[in-house]
Order: structure tokens, then C-alpha cells, then sequence
């Protein structure tokens, strides 16, 4: 009984969600974006959310000139949909109201070009090549079983090979990028100026500044600071107020 309550309640919410969604999206289409913000911002308290949703929430926040909310809200939908390139190309857009212009310092090496080879894809795109693999690998076991002759079971048997090859490397990849992804803390700036320190210190000297909208790294958290890095490799200390982190759903 308390399964079928707590299905019905799940239901009854994700329909009152979808409902103030669209609600949220006329008011958009109307130029009403405070308030398409508020409906949007309504439906995460509730403990929903989708890429589209926050998509949506993103394009709104840009309409009002929100620039760490937009940017925010553009990056919370590509970890949710990563291949988007609508989410990319507003992202690129929101970026741009952003007053840092941070580097991107290109690194080399064994593991910079493994990295690169891994972000081809998402590590669930990975998952999913592996697991389409897997049935083409059984196709080709079919074919080299019940094959009727013996240049007929070569072939089969090559595509085996073939087959277990890809699917070793996809689900290498899967493992290796989930785990990048895990590991990897990425955040947005929130405060309109925020001190960077070298030392988790508020009497400590301001080694430089970053404004809102600029996405840091964060390393490691110390009481109310936070060790971040920039894409630049530029290290220092934040108070955590200042940022948002991105993967805290």
C-alpha cells in the first residue's frame, strides 16, 4: 500500500511539474522572464530537473542579463546532455558577458592525448558502444556456429575479434571517463568580485580577482574556502560563498 502512495505521489508531482514547465515556458515566449525564472526555480525546489529545464532556466537568466546564473544553469544542462549543441552555442554566448578572459593552457603528453581520445564521447556514450558491441559480438558468434563453411567461419570469427576489441576499449573508456568525471569539481563564480588568496586566510593579501561567471576547479575545501584552479593552471583560494559548484544536485 505505502508503494502504491508513494507511486501516486511521485506521478501527482512530476504532472504538477510538467504543468508549471509549460506554464514557465509561455511566460518566457510572453518576455515575462522574472517570473518564467520563478516557475523554473519553483520545479528544482521540488526536487525535479532535466536538461531541458535548466536549458530553459539559462535562457532566461541571459535575458535578464544574469550572467553567472545563465552560465550556471547552461553548464548544470550539459552535464545532463553533454553532446547538446544548442545548450553549447548559449553557453558560448552567456560566456561572453563574462568579464574574465581565462586561457586554456594546452597541455601534452601521454595522458593529455588519452584524455583527449576519451572526451570523443560521454563515458555513457562509451557504455552504450560497448553494450551494441556486445550483440554484434553474438551475431558474429552465430555466424561462426552455425557457418557452413570454413572461409565463412573465418570471417565470423575475425568480426569476433574485432568486436571484443571495441568492446574492451569502449568499456575501458567508460570506466576511465566516469571516473575523470567524478573526480573533477567544477563550479561557477557567483559573487560579483571575488578575491583569490594564496592562503585560506582573510587577513591573507588578494593575489588577483575573478567576477561572476567564470567556471574554476575546485581542489580541495578548508573550513569556508576553497582551493580552485582555473583553466590557466592559476591555483588560489576562494571563499566558498563566492562559487556554486556545479554537480550539487
Amino acid at each position: 500500500m505505502k508503494k502504491l502512495v508513494y507511486l501516486f505521489l511521485m506521478i501527482a508531482q512530476t504532472l504538477f511539474a510538467q504543468s508549471v514547465f509549460q506554464k514557465g515556458n509561455e511566460l518566457y515566449k510572453s518576455e515575462q522572464f522574472e517570473e518564467a525564472v520563478g516557475m523554473y526555480e519553483g520545479i528544482l525546489k521540488s526536487g525535479q530537473q532535466s536538461a531541458e529545464l535548466h536549458f530553459n532556466l539559462g535562457n532566461a537568466y541571459y535575458k535578464l542579463h544574469k550572467v553567472a546564473p545563465a552560465i550556471y544553469h547552461y553548464e548544470k544542462a550539459l552535464l545532463l546532455q553533454p553532446n547538446d549543441a544548442e545548450i553549447q552555442t548559449n553557453l558560448k554566448f552567456a560566456q561572453k558577458m563574462a568579464i574574465d578572459e581565462i586561457k586554456v593552457v594546452p597541455k601534452v603528453g601521454f595522458s593529455q592525448m588519452l584524455n583527449e581520445a576519451l572526451d570523443v564521447f560521454h563515458y555513457d556514450t562509451w557504455a552504450w558502444i560497448a553494450t551494441v558491441f556486445s550483440t554484434v559480438f553474438l551475431l558474429f558468434f552465430t555466424g561462426y556456429y552455425f557457418g557452413p563453411t570454413s572461409l565463412m567461419k573465418r570471417l565470423f570469427f575475425a568480426g569476433m575479434i574485432l568486436a571484443l576489441l571495441v568492446i574492451a576499449v569502449s568499456v575501458g573508456a567508460a570506466v576511465l571517463e566516469r571516473k575523470h568525471y567524478n573526480s573533477e569539481r567544477p563550479a561557477i563564480v557567483f559573487a560579483e568580485v571575488a578575491p583569490v588568496k594564496n592562503e585560506p586566510k582573510a587577513a591573507a593579501p588578494a593575489a588577483f580577482e575573478l567576477h561572476e561567471g567564470t567556471k574554476v576547479f575546485v581542489l580541495e575545501t578548508q573550513d569556508k574556502w576553497a582551493k580552485i584552479e582555473l583553466t590557466d593552471e592559476t591555483q588560489g583560494w576562494i571563499e566558498r560563498a563566492a562559487i556554486k559548484e556545479l554537480k550539487q544536485f
